[in-house]
């Protein structure tokens, strides 16, 4: 079985009052509508052999990235994390100290954010550790939540950071989630689409235009590679750029003028990178060095069974 096969089948079993939920599953977050509060909700997980090797890693750092993924889809709404629980699973015989370290590490990725640890659940088994973060958000002050599907032919396409080497080197177990860049894009442009990239710039790439029903035009030239892929790949870390994933970065789009104009007066200091644009076509391609245009398959991390 496949992830996004079956992710498709849930939406299409699903049926809601759009007046109580406006955006189901298929985005960053569901949008759910409490009487005149809107309240953004959305759940990540981390399990010890897939998204991480607690061996290698220690449980604080586990701890961590699971806070910090579900992070990153607020970010990708341009939402406020409000609180957050956790249910967490550890293996028969886990010392309490190393619990407690696994408790330290989701602190450590919300408390810079605001984003308590209010409760959850604890239990113990004899599988690998397996952590569920569920994160509350609210939207930002005066917005709109930023959906996947509002792009719109013409506009830029563009990324914050730089891709590629990220869960080969660690990279993956020490990102900040975007949420500062986020919500300072939301307050002085129109993003009309966005998405964290998780499992790989193509990938989420194909995603946020599905969503969209459209297509999109990249410059090879214009992707931003991490200097771990360079070293990790030697002659393509194109390659891994596209389709490594774990790099947690903004990939959103915008007018073309505004994009023009935060990059010409950065608004932080995280770099932001222009790749592309917005097509009407349906098809996602690619502009290689010597001028030749690609079909862009959809690369990167899909969970498989």
């Amino acid at each position: 079985m496949k992830e996004l096969p079956f992710i498709d089948w849930i939406r299409s079993q699903s049926d809601f009052d759009p007046a109580v939920v406006p955006t189901g599953p298929g985005d960053d977050m569901a949008v759910v509508v409490c009487g005149e509060t809107t309240v953004l909700l959305t759940v990540d997980q981390v399990l010890d052999g897939t998204h991480v090797v607690l061996a290698d890693c220690g449980p604080g750092r586990a701890g961590r990235k699971a806070m910090a993924r579900s992070l990153s889809d607020v970010a990708a709404m341009a939402a406020v994390p409000v609180a957050a629980v956790a249910g967490v699973a550890l293996p028969a015989g886990l010392a309490q100290k190393d619990a407690e370290a696994i408790y330290r590490g989701l602190r450590s990725a919300g408390d810079p954010f605001d984003c308590p640890l209010v409760g959850g659940d604890v239990a113990s088994w004899d599988g690998p550790l397996t952590i569920d973060v569920t994160v509350l958000a609210r939207c930002g002050r005066g917005r709109e939540p930023v959906l996947r599907s509002g792009a719109q032919p013409g506009d830029a396409i563009c990324v914050t950071g730089r891709f590629g080497g990220a869960w080969r080197t660690g990279r993956d177990l020490r990102f900040t989630p975007r949420i500062a860049e986020a919500l300072a894009l939301a307050q002085r442009c129109d993003l009309h689409a966005m998405i964290d990239v998780s499992d790989g710039l193509a990938m989420d790439l194909h995603r946020l235009c599905e969503a969209s029903e459209l297509g999109a035009l990249i410059e090879a030239d214009h992707v931003p590679v991490h200097d771990d892929a360079v070293a990790l790949h030697g002659g393509d870390p194109l390659a891994a750029a596209l389709g490594d994933g774990e790099d947690y970065e903004l990939l959103f789009t915008l007018p073309g003028e505004q994009a023009d104009a935060i990059l010409a007066r950065p608004i932080f200091d995280t770099p932001i990178a222009r790749i592309g644009r917005v097509q009407a076509d349906r098809t996602v391609q690619i502009v290689r060095h010597d001028g030749r245009r690609d079909d862009l398959p959809a690369d990167g991390w899909e969970h498989e069974t």
